[in-house]
């Protein structure tokens, strides 16, 4: 299925505005199987638009989904149609999928240089000029490096004005989603990193706790997850629950996801125990999502009651000279009459 948005050339190509007709860039694949997924509401008058091609690899697809071995080499092709009523001239190129800082999946700009499936695909060509009402279909090549990593990888092909009047203008693309599913492999899994605990609030009362943790896709699947987090004292005391956390966005393998979380209501007992539970959320070739095996990690960090610690620390000294001071006494009462009766004996006179 068809994808456009305008972004402004950038990088990460953050800036999305949604096209004519699209398909959220998201679904965990089986064995090469397309995965229905929601559609997306998005502004009319696009002027081009792509589409996939029916041959020997499929018929009737919305996007271009592969089950393949390494070193393969397979080829496909696309179509762009013009439906503006002037002539357009259009550029081409291959790009990686990558999730952005909204938690949506979407495709590097052309500056950026491909390294997965963007770099491992060759069209026959990177620009076409077409009339009104034209179409015309771009073959192209997809070879899968001998040492390519098993489970999911996501890119896709560009399409955006050969030329823009400005290098600060929004740019449109309409793009085609490309998933590969390299292998046998299915190794689903999640883990918390870099998880760090910091305490803010009243010294007369409870305070806020922001819990701050990287979600990394460890294993060879997309996934989203469910998430919570608790902060508790020693031995699980004065446990307190954050609100509800918004699930993780679908992650591709390797990428991360960092999150912080307020958790108010904490009590300053010391030693905070923060505890991140994730529920991954696989979705099946089926279209449905599940559950799998919930993961946990815990972090520490410190909440010190700075006004008891201080009524401690006053308390611990006054109660230190006092002892200090009963200590010296006795030893003076006792120093001064051996030193009366020393000084006595020397001055009576010879052979008294």
């Amino acid at each position: 299925m068809m994808q456009t948005f305008t972004s402004r050339p950038s990088p990460m190509g953050h800036i999305l505005r949604r096209g004519r007709v699209v398909a959220v860039l998201a679904a965990a694949l089986l064995a090469g199987e397309s995965v229905p997924v929601p559609a997306v509401a998005v502004e009319e008058g696009t002027p081009w638009e792509v589409d996939t091609v029916d041959g020997p690899l499929g018929s009737g697809r919305q996007n271009y989904d592969y089950a393949v071995e390494p070193g393969e080499r397979l080829e496909d092709a696309l179509t762009v149609v013009n439906n503006d009523p002037t002539p357009i001239d259009l550029a081409l190129y291959a790009a990686d999928a990558f999730t952005t800082d909204t938690g949506q999946l979407d495709l590097r700009t052309r500056d950026d240089a491909p390294t997965g499936v963007g770099g491992w695909l060759q069209m026959d060509r990177d620009r076409i000029s077409l009339q009104p009402g034209e179409s015309a279909e771009v073959p192209f090549t997809l070879t899968i490096p001998g040492d390519a990593s098993p489970g999911s990888h996501m890119g896709g092909i560009v399409t955006t004005p050969a030329s823009t009047s400005s290098g600060t203008e929004p740019e449109r693309r309409v793009a085609i989603r490309i998933h590969l599913r390299v292998g046998e492999s299915f190794r689903p899994s999640l883990s918390v990193e870099d998880l760090s605990v910091d305490y803010s609030g009243d010294p007369f009362g409870t305070g806020r706790a922001i819990v701050t943790y990287t979600i990394r896709n460890t294993g060879d699947t997309m996934l989203a997850a469910e998430q919570s987090v608790a902060v508790a004292g020693p031995f699980d005391a004065f446990r307190v629950t954050a609100d509800p956390v918004d699930d993780a966005p679908l992650l591709l393998p390797d990428e991360t996801w960092t999150v912080s979380v307020p958790v108010r209501g904490v009590a300053p007992v010391g030693l905070l125990a923060a505890t991140v539970t994730l529920v991954p959320l696989y979705t099946d070739p089926a279209g449905s999502t599940g559950p799998l095996a919930v993961v946990e990690h815990s972090g520490h960090g410190w909440a010190i009651p700075w006004l008891p610690a201080m009524l401690i620390l006053c308390l611990g000294a006054l109660v230190a000279v006092l002892v200090a001071r009963k200590r010296r006494r006795p030893a003076q009462q006792e120093t001064l009459p051996q030193d009366a009766g020393t000084v006595a004996h020397a001055q009576e006179p010879p052979g008294a």
